[in-house]
């Protein structure tokens, strides 16, 4: 059984890696110009550098932490994997959540502030974010099921504080 969850687990380390270049590449790549608008580049969007910014440390992250698994002294150290999956997890929501508020904006805009919608003349640059959207979602869930992983492996090593054996033995 530990050796099947040790393998599952770098196997999605691993698997996280190519989907954070993936997206990294496409969001750093993503531009389009509008004769009437100008040039929009990813570069002009701060949600788009955060999310490229931590797509960035969690695919290192990831790499690190596979390499990590089959050394053996840091095996041991499950609260270490523990708490860095469970830090890594809420970055990339953080990121992501970035990512949809800015595809929101772009295809809806924000009549209160007088942003009109830029999809119709980006449509190319829309369509790029949506599939780093994409990408992006699947190594969150990879990351989210590496959280639950890491917190069977640093719990399970622990007996619970009572049982319920104990408790309604005690009352009677």
């Amino acid at each position: 059984m530990t050796s099947m969850l040790k393998l599952f687990d770098c196997s999605l380390r691993l698997f996280v890696i190519p989907l954070t270049a993936a997206t990294i590449w496409l969001t750093v790549t993503n531009q389009e110009d509008n004769s009437s608008y100008g040039n929009l580049k990813y570069s002009n969007l701060m949600g788009l550098k955060y999310m490229v910014c931590i797509s960035a440390i969690c695919g290192g992250y990831a790499f690190v932490a596979a390499v990590s698994l089959w050394i053996r002294f840091l095996v041991n150290k499950v609260w270490l994997f523990f708490v860095s999956d469970q830090i890594i997890t809420y970055l990339m929501i953080t990121s992501g959540a970035a990512l949809i508020d800015l595809i929101y904006l772009a295809y809806n805009g924000d009549q209160t502030v007088t942003w009109s919608e830029v999809c119709s003349s980006y449509g190319k640059f829309c369509r790029r974010m949506k599939l780093a959207l994409i990408l992006h979602a699947m190594a969150v869930f990879c990351f989210i099921v590496l959280a639950v992983i890491s917190s069977y492996r640093a719990f399970s090593k622990f007996e619970p504080p009572f049982s319920r054996k104990e408790v309604e033995g005690d009352a009677t």
